[in-house]
Formats: C-alpha cells, structure tokens, sequence
C-alpha cells in the first residue's frame, strides 16, 4: 500500500496543473473575461464528463478501491444539469452538445473503468479536487463576467458538504489508504496528467468561439467611440465658429 497517493498526484501534477492554468480560455476566465455561448459549451461537456464518471463510479462502488473514494456528495450531475437548463432553455437535452474533445474525455474515462478501475481515482481527484479548491472564486467570476443573478452557477454549490476543507482532508486521507501497489500508484498520477490534458483539450477548443467573440465586443465598442467621437466634433463646430 501507498500511504502517500494524495502527496504523490499533487507533486506529479504541478506542471500539469500550471500548463491548464495558461491555456488561453482559463487566462480569459480567471480575469473575468467570459463569454456566455462560450461558457455554456463548456457546462455541456462537464455534463457530459461527469455523467460519465458518476455513472462509472455507482457501477464500482463496491470495488476494493473505487469504493473508498466514492463520494456521492461530490456529484455534479444534477447541478449541471440546473444550469444546462438555465444556459439553454427547456429543450437543454436536446440543445447540448459535445465537443469532440469532450467525447474524447468520456471515452477514456469508461475505458479505463472497464480495465482499470483504480485509474478512476485519478479522474475523480483531479476533477473533484479542484472544484472544491476554487470553486467559491470561479462562481464569483462566472457571476460578475455574465452579469449573472443567482443561476448558472449551481456546478460550482456543494450543498451536501458543510465543511469543504474538512471534507478535502477527508478525500486525501482516503486517497492514502487506497490499498494499491507503487506501480499502480505511479499510473494514477500518469493517468491524472492525462485528465489535465483533456481537459486542456476541452478549453482550447473554446477558444476560438472566445476570441471571435472578444473581436466582436471590441469591434462594437470601438465603433460606438468612432461614432461617438464623430457626432461629438459635427456638435463642436457650429460652437466654434
């Protein structure tokens, strides 16, 4: 048994953690810089992810190693599907989609569930993990960037978690107990990177739809100025003269 698994991902994933942090549409997003088409692809293919995941984790949650951190409270599912109807209206079921990036992501993650279980801790950890560590600061983003009011933000509320560092503890203590050999420890961190890589691939997808739509608000803005800066000198002449 591995008795330091939580140390190991979170020593094995820093440059991976860094490289996701740099990617364009994170850099947006962190500086308050969302675009809501752009955002709500996003919450579709994380309900696509963790439909993928969750459902996978219920299937094994008697398995000698996915059931020590299976933690229904964690679940994501029903929250993103609160804000996929917020983002997309009534026929949200319809209307979301995946990206391919996405479709590569789930795919993994029941691939590995059909061979090698274990790896699910690397998928649960990473997104997990982070969604309680900055889930408060995204919200507030998310909220401020979109002008939004209360909705489109229930991905990021744990209601079933009183104590979120407490139950972060918890998670770690039962990622050190995990009953795996040094090997497979080490797949869990490789495995690990690779989910930082899809979701890297998730975000970079995103990007483009973000730049177009930058280049549209500063476009309409710079035009406002020329328009502006237009009528303001036809009003400053007649005064002049």
């Amino acid at each position: 048994m591995v008795a330091n698994l939580a140390t190991m991902l979170r020593e094995g994933t820093k440059t991976s953690h860094t490289m996701a942090e740099n990617v364009g549409f994170v850099k947006c997003f962190l500086k308050g810089v969302v675009e809501k088409k752009s955002y709500r692809k996003l919450v579709a293919d994380l309900y696509f992810v963790y439909s993928a995941m969750e459902e996978e984790m219920e299937r094994l949650k008697d398995h000698p190693v996915v059931s020590q951190i299976y933690f229904p409270e964690l679940n994501r599912k029903q929250s993103l599907e609160t804000d996929l109807r917020y983002y997309f209206g009534p026929n949200w079921q319809t209307e979301a989609k995946i990206t391919p990036a996405g479709q590569a992501y789930v795919d993994r993650i029941h691939a590995v569930a059909q061979t090698t279980p274990e790896l699910l801790v690397s998928h649960s950890y990473t997104r997990y993990l982070g969604d309680l560590s900055g889930g408060q600061i995204l919200k507030k983003i998310a909220q401020n960037a979109m002008n939004l009011d209360g909705d489109g933000t229930a991905f990021y509320e744990f209601d079933n978690i009183a104590d979120e560092k407490a139950f972060k503890d918890k998670y770690r203590a039962a990622m050190n107990s995990l009953d795996v050999s040094a090997e497979m420890a080490e797949q869990i961190v490789q495995e690990a990177n690779d989910a930082f890589g899809m979701n890297m691939n998730m975000f970079k997808e995103l990007e483009g739809n973000l730049v177009k739509a930058i280049g549209v608000m500063l476009f309409n803005t710079l035009t406002r100025r020329r328009t502006k800066g237009s009528t303001d000198g036809a009003d400053l002449s007649p005064a002049s003269n």
